[in-house]
């Protein structure tokens, strides 16, 4: 089993990153902040303005270490990674599913169920923690709705029917996300997904989250050898990684959402680390980013049991173990996709 690798996000405006032999220097105004050996590195994701040496980016590369620019307020702005890896054979593979129409769809409906699914653990949960909430009846009605999507996944569809499902499921559940939160709902309060820009701090938050949960799965699918750009659910775009689109949405209510809400209903942010910008920009200030970074690493320490494999990971792998066992269906070793589906 792969180990997990840390993830080194660099905050720090007009720091500089170099190499020393094997090891990673973070350097500030001249000062060796922080030394890292490679080998514990999976990723680096940098914010803003951050220097890069190009022999450490030359190793990075040799390590297969993703290297993620994000500008300073989290939106995505290129990526850096090493010589493709894998095996050609399994691409053409990927790339004759992704074109086969009922193929492809039978691997676009598992990332779907799973998503799903995953979203109506996220609502029974609050049911079941907060069973004499006022909003409980609209909780259990969403997630009710979602079981009723779930059905209709159960049978073959096309890729459009697929997607407009997924499209509804999104509709029910974020419908209802407002009731999720319970603490500061005067700062806190969800209307609907928003984004570029978000306009309230909930979707600052989950924008950023999720960009974080690409950055992850982008490296996880190119560590098995798969194309992240060819994908089965979203459709091919130039720069759009599709891939890493389609195996995200199994992780978004597990891993980002459930980070954000437990953010806010622990009262670690406050209303207070954001800034409202003109035309009506919501965005998050040092602090809270940092805490959010922080939440996050800890998040993906802690251990999940993996319905399929059957042993506990820690949930920083399930990107990793997902795109392997896509990779072992596309090769034909397994007879259909399993999904991550949360207990």
């Amino acid at each position: 089993m792969k180990h997990l690798l840390n993830t080194l996000f660099v905050t720090t405006q007009g720091a500089y990153l170099a190499r020393d032999r094997e090891t990673l220097l973070v350097r500030v105004d001249g000062a060796t902040k922080l030394q890292l050996p490679i080998h514990t590195l999976g990723g680096i994701v940098c914010f803003g303005r951050v220097g890069f040496s190009p022999q450490l980016l030359g190793l990075c590369g040799e390590r297969n270490v993703l290297v993620s620019f994000l500008s300073e307020r989290g939106r995505f702005l290129a990526r850096l990674h090493g010589p493709v890896t894998g095996n050609v054979l399994l691409r053409r593979e990927q790339y004759r599913v992704a074109d086969d129409s009922d193929k492809g769809a039978e691997v676009a409906r598992a990332f779907v169920a799973a998503k799903i699914a995953n979203c109506r653990v996220v609502l029974q949960r609050a049911v079941r923690d907060r069973p004499l909430d006022s909003n409980s009846p609209d909780l259990a009605a969403a997630s009710s709705d979602l079981a009723a999507l779930l059905r209709e996944l159960k049978h073959p569809l096309d890729r459009d029917r697929i997607r407009g499902n997924e499209g509804r499921a999104a509709n029910i559940y974020f419908a209802v996300f407002d009731h999720l939160i319970v603490a500061d709902k005067q700062s806190f309060n969800f209307g609907a997904r928003n984004r570029r820009p978000p306009l309230d701090r909930v979707n600052a938050m989950l924008s950023f989250v999720y960009t974080l949960l690409a950055h992850d799965v982008t490296s996880a699918l190119e560590g098995v050898g798969l194309d992240p750009a060819v994908g089965f659910l979203h459709t091919d775009r130039p720069g759009r990684m599709s891939l890493a689109l389609d195996l995200m949405e199994e992780f978004r209510p597990v891993l980002a959402d459930r980070t954000v809400l437990s953010l806010i209903n622990l009262r670690q942010v406050s209303a207070d680390g954001f800034r409202v910008l003109e035309n009506g920009a919501v965005l998050m200030d040092d602090n809270t980013r940092r805490q959010l970074l922080v939440s996050w690493q800890k998040k993906k320490q802690e251990e999940v049991l993996h319905p399929f494999l059957g042993e506990k990971i820690p949930v920083g792998l399930l990107p990793h173990v997902q795109a392997m066992l896509l990779a072992r269906f596309l090769r034909g070793d397994t007879d259909a996709y399993p999904p991550f589906f949360w207990k």
